[in-house]
C-alpha cells in the first residue's frame, strides 16, 4: 500500500501514506532500503508542521514516535539529518513540541550514532544535546509528584513517566555509543542524580533505570571521573546499592560502576598537576566508599558474583577476590 500510494502521479493522499508510513514503522524494526527511502521523508515532512493546534501536535508526536523505532537501522544522512536538526532547532526556539515529541527527536538522532560517530559533534556540540536532556528532566522532575502514594490500586503511568523513561534509555545508549566529552555533562549527572533522589520512594522503575547512564559513562574514557564525583553520581549510587537484592539487575549495574570506577583512578597520569588531582580524587573517593560501608556491602556479594555476572552479561567476568572492587589509594 506505501508504494502504490507513493507511485501515484495525481491525487495523492498524503494523510494516507503518513499514516501507513508509522503504522508500518510502529510494527516493524528492520525494513527495506527502498521503504526507508519513502517512510523516513515522509514522517519528517509530518514531524516537521508548525501549525498551532492540539491535532497538529499530536500529528507531529506520533511521526517522531513512529521514527524512533528504527533504532538499529542504517539510514544515510541525507534521508534524515537536516530535517531532524530544524525540528530540533525549532523546538528549542519556540517550543513547539509536545515533552514526548522532543524526547523522541532526540532518541531517533542519538539512535543513529551506533553506526554513524560522525554525529557527534552534531549532537553533542552544535545541537547541545547534554543540556537539553538535563533542561528537560528538570522540567519533567518539577511536573510530577514524586511523593504521591501509589495506594488505592495500581497508578495510571502519566506521561510525564513515560518520557522520563525513555530519556533514561537514550541516555544510557548515548553513552554506550558516544565518545565525545563535553562539560555539559556534569550538568546532566546532576540532573539524572536529582531525579534518582526524587523518585526512589515511590517509583522506582524510574530511579532504577538513572542507573543504567551511570554505569555507561563510567566506562568511557572520556568521561572524567571527576564529573561523575562532582554531580553526586558516587553518592548516590553507594546509597542504592544498600537497596538492591543479591540477584538485582541493578546491584549488577551499580558494582560495575564501581569496578569501572576503581580502574580508571588506578590509571596513573603522565602530567604531573592531573596525576596530583587523580590521587586526591582516589582519596575522596575512598573516602566515601568506607563511610558508607561499601567493602561490607561488596562482601555481602560475595557469594553471588558469579551469579551475577551470568545472568547480567559482564564484558569482564567478576572476580571472586572482593577487594578488585575497592578503590585503593
Amino acid at each position: 500500500m506505501i508504494l502504490e500510494e507513493k507511485k501515484k502521479k495525481d491525487e495523492k493522499n498524503e494523510k494516507l501514506q503518513t499514516d501507513l508510513c508509522e503504522c508500518y514503522l510502529l510494527l516493524n524494526m528492520w525494513i527495506s532500503s527502498e521503504l526507508l527511502s519513502i517512510c523516513v521523508p515522509c514522517l519528517l515532512k509530518a514531524a516537521s508542521k508548525k501549525e498551532e493546534s492540539e491535532d497538529t501536535r499530536k500529528e507531529v508526536e506520533m511521526a517522531l514516535l513512529a521514527l524512533c523505532n528504527l533504532r538499529f537501522i542504517k539510514i544515510e544522512q541525507e534521508l534524515y539529518l537536516n530535517e531532524i536538526k530544524e525540528i530540533i532547532q525549532h523546538h528549542q526556539e519556540y517550543h513547539n513540541l509536545t515533552r514526548l515529541a522532543y524526547q523522541s527527536a532526540w532518541r531517533f538522532l542519538v539512535s543513529r550514532l551506533w553506526d554513524d560517530n560522525s554525529l557527534e559533534k552534531v549532537i553533542v556540540v552544535e545541537q547541545h544535546f547534554a543540556r537539553e536532556a538535563a533542561r528537560e528532566l528538570e522540567e519533567l522532575s518539577k511536573s510530577v509528584d514524586w511523593k504521591k502514594n501509589k495506594k488505592g490500586g495500581e497508578r495510571k503511568e502519566k506521561e510525564e513517566m513515560i518520557t522520563t523513561l525513555r530519556w533514561m534509555q537514550t541516555l544510557s545508549f548515548f553513552f554506550g555509543n558516544c565518545y565525545l566529552w563535553n562539560e555539559e555533562y556534569v550538568e546532566l549527572f546532576s540532573s539524572i542524580v536529582g531525579v534518582l533522589r526524587a523518585s526512589r520512594d515511590n517509583y522506582r522503575e524510574i530511579s532504577e533505570k538513572c542507573i543504567y547512564p551511570f554505569e555507561e559513562a563510567s566506562g568511557r574514557r572520556v568521561v572524567k571521573i571527576g564529573s561523575l564525583w562532582q554531580s553526586g553520581a558516587v553518592d548516590v549510587a553507594l546509597e542504592e546499592i544498600h537497596k538492591s537484592a543479591k540477584d538485582d539487575e541493578i546491584a549488577a549495574k551499580i558494582l560495575k560502576f564501581f569496578m569501572n570506577v576503581s580502574r580508571r583512578l588506578k590509571e596513573k597520569k603522565k602530567d604531573e598537576i592531573e596525576e596530583m588531582k587523580r590521587k586526591e580524587l582516589k582519596r575522596k573517593i575512598f573516602e566515601k566508599m568506607e563511610e558508607e560501608g561499601y567493602e561490607d556491602v561488596v562482601t555481602s556479594f560475595h557469594k553471588t558474583f558469579d551469579f551475577l555476572s551470568n545472568k547480567y552479561f559482564f564484558d569482564d567476568a567478576l572476580s571472586l577476590d572482593i577487594f578488585d572492587y575497592l578503590v585503593n589509594v
